[in-house]
């Protein structure tokens, strides 16, 4: 094997790469007997197994899309940490898992290169698998995470809708977005912008799992966009306590001026200044009560509907789909009548 550090090839013949998946094992090889425990692992946890002798080309897959783990046997050539160096110092690749193998690996310099793993071939098989699956589960839950909320991302997302329809479980999707949070970024700056973002976070994952326990969940889609699932009958509870407690955090969020006044100028995309009201929560919220979802995307793209059915109504607000599947086309959410039948808008406290 030339490994790693062997001359550069023409850049055709790296652009040419097959298709990498985020299930895809990369093993960086020269060829050598590598255990039978590691080839049944990455059989077992990848749809495709490419093997790679250049270090180049294995940068240029890694870049162009997320492999589920490279395999990197350090036998061959001492490039290797090279390589590992490599691949964390870039942001994009840096959340790949690097696996180190070899006979003699030096574990010390190894996880100094960035590995996420290193392992002795001569390893017990049963340990070597434990520590293999392990590693994936690290690197699923670090990268399925916010990273500034450190709440659930949307593949966590759903698989916890996926979760709920298979059980059949009565439940309740709620899409929490912030009203006027970019003005308010535009204001005060992007540091106080995620401070608010990090307080939503909190307060929904505080009530939710106040009052539902672990039959409650808290995601972060991304920005100032939530969704957290709850059972129906607590839905009413928890929708409500959300909306009181934000509204009772948010204008502190806000200098002493800005607060008195309720508002303050802002400029449009036409440079017009105009005044913003200070935040507010829209909450749009689907129940499997009256439908029938086959998969999360639907689930996902009705709660989308109901919030910004939501972002229409004045204030803080929650709404609640009330359709059913046999509902006309017409019966949609554009209705502003509170008292609609196709759908019911409940403020908190109000008991409706």
């Amino acid at each position: 094997m030339g490994g790693p550090l062997e001359p550069r090839r023409p850049l055709a013949d790296r652009m040419t790469s097959p298709r990498i998946t985020e299930d895809t094992i990369v093993v960086v090889t020269g060829g050598a007997p590598l255990p039978v425990w590691l080839s049944a692992w990455w059989s077992d946890v990848g749809d495709a197994v490419l093997h790679c002798d250049d270090g180049d080309t294995v940068v240029a897959w890694a870049l162009r899309a997320r492999p589920r783990a490279i395999v990197i046997d350090a036998r061959p050539a001492a490039g290797a940490l090279a390589l590992c160096r490599r691949l964390k110092r870039d942001a994009w690749t840096a959340i790949v898992p690097v696996l180190i193998v070899g006979d003699a690996v030096d574990f010390a310099l190894a996880f100094d290169a960035g590995a996420d793993e290193v392992l002795q071939l001569d390893l017990d098989p049963r340990e070597a698998t434990a520590r293999l699956l392990a590693l994936l589960r690290r690197s699923d839950r670090d990268t399925d995470v916010h990273p500034s909320t450190r709440l659930p991302g949307t593949r966590e997302i759903e698989a916890e809708i996926g979760r709920r329809l298979a059980a059949n479980d009565a439940f309740a999707a709620c899409y929490a977005d912030l009203d006027h949070f970019k003005e308010f970024n535009d204001r005060y700056g992007f540091y106080h912008g995620d401070q608010v973002i990090r307080l939503l976070a909190r307060l929904l994952h505080d009530v939710v799992k106040g009052l539902c326990g672990s039959e409650g969940f808290v995601g972060h889609i991304g920005g100032d966009d939530f969704l957290y699932i709850v059972p129906v009958a607590a839905m009413p509870s928890v929708c409500d306590e959300v909306i009181r407690v934000f509204d009772e955090l948010a204008p502190l969020q806000y200098s002493d001026a800005d607060r008195r006044a309720g508002y303050f100028l802002g400029k449009d995309r036409r440079n017009q200044l105009h005044r913003v009201p200070l935040m507010t929560l829209s909450v749009g919220v689907v129940t499997n009560q009256r439908r029938r979802f086959a998969r999360a995307v639907e689930v996902s793209e009705l709660a989308t509907e109901m919030k910004s059915y939501a972002k229409t109504l004045p204030g803080s607000v929650w709404t609640v789909d009330r359709r059913r599947d046999d509902d006309e086309l017409e019966h949609a959410v554009a209705v502003r009548d509170p008292g609609a039948p196709a759908v019911i808008a409940l403020r908190a406290g109000t008991g409706r």
